[in-house]
């Protein structure tokens, strides 16, 4: 019996409630060796939405499965045709206060590290540097036959010849870069193969009901143990890919803060929840630290 991934879940009992007082954040960063772990609230204020909030993606959309995604082709053409449409907007997408106040704490030598839920890049293109992709990128795609790598705009271009006039419009974006389409928009796009040895072509990311790569996994355990504390940037952490890591930093006593608008399933674990807009409490906290957004060697 094929189980489906866990997309939501239901406080056991009363959570802690979250506060708008920012200094608990500014004296977490201010001490430095903060492992930060972001999810898709943080990108929300660049025009992705997010999973779980209200109006969230899951509220209209269910994404796909690793097992829908390899069982079917049907599945394939559907995931490939919105993700296709998806691209040409989600690559549009640009770094948010949020993102550039992350960098900007890293220059500043105050982060061990930062760990990324998201697939949208956003970090690295805001500045920051060594960012571990917990659940892959949209800019790669893997064949799932030969193990292959290649640019996600190598086969955007293939896309686009093989699919000449194909530009429904969609009802909306999602964090994983699929768009909402119906069938009838999808319609017979057509699907390419690997072009080394004709395998079926995967984005390179985890999708829901798909392991993350046990030396990932690793890597950022290894990453926890080594930081002083653990701040959680916009995850609701529900699904145990996250959660994990908030699990460990708690039971070796190290810090745990989050900061996101609504209660997380990592907040039996945290100090406290800072219930604020991430863009606001990340720059208000950089600006009480006087650490600048902006780094004047590259603007």
């Amino acid at each position: 019996m094929r189980m489906r991934p866990t997309l939501s879940w239901t406080p056991a009992g009363a959570l802690p409630p979250g506060t708008t007082d920012l200094g608990p954040l500014a004296d977490l960063l201010s001490v430095g060796g903060v492992l930060v772990m972001s999810g898709a609230g943080l990108s929300t204020e660049s025009g992705i939405p997010d999973y779980r909030s209200e109006g969230g993606s899951l509220s209209r959309h269910t994404p796909m499965t690793y097992q829908d995604f390899t069982a079917s082709t049907q599945a394939r053409r559907r995931y490939w045709a919105r993700s296709h449409l998806g691209w040409r907007t989600f690559g549009r997408a640009r770094p948010n206060a949020g993102h550039r106040a992350v960098a900007a704490f890293a220059r500043r030598g105050l982060l061990s590290s930062v760990i990324t839920q998201n697939v949208d890049g956003l970090h690295q293109a805001a500045g920051s540097e060594g960012v571990v992709e917990l659940h892959g990128s949209l800019e790669r795609v893997l064949c799932l036959s030969c193990g292959a790598s290649s640019p996600r705009r190598e086969l955007a271009r293939r896309l686009e010849a093989a699919n000449p006039g194909f530009a429904p419009a969609a009802a909306a974006i999602n964090p994983d870069g699929d768009a909402d389409l119906t069938d009838e928009q999808v319609g017979d796009f057509r699907v390419l193969a690997c072009t080394l040895c004709g395998g079926i072509l995967k984005p390179d990311v985890v999708f829901f009901g798909e392991p993350v790569p046990p030396r990932r996994v690793e890597h950022c355990r290894s990453l926890v143990r080594e930081a002083a504390s653990l701040l959680v940037l916009g995850s609701s952490l529900t699904v145990m890919s996250g959660l994990r890591f908030v699990r460990q930093a708690a039971q070796a006593e190290k810090p745990v803060l989050i900061v996101n608008l609504d209660p997380t399933r990592g907040d039996p674990h945290a100090l406290t929840r800072v219930a604020l807009p991430l863009g606001t409490a990340l720059t208000t906290v950089a600006d009480r630290l006087g650490v600048p957004l902006d780094d004047p060697a590259t603007t």
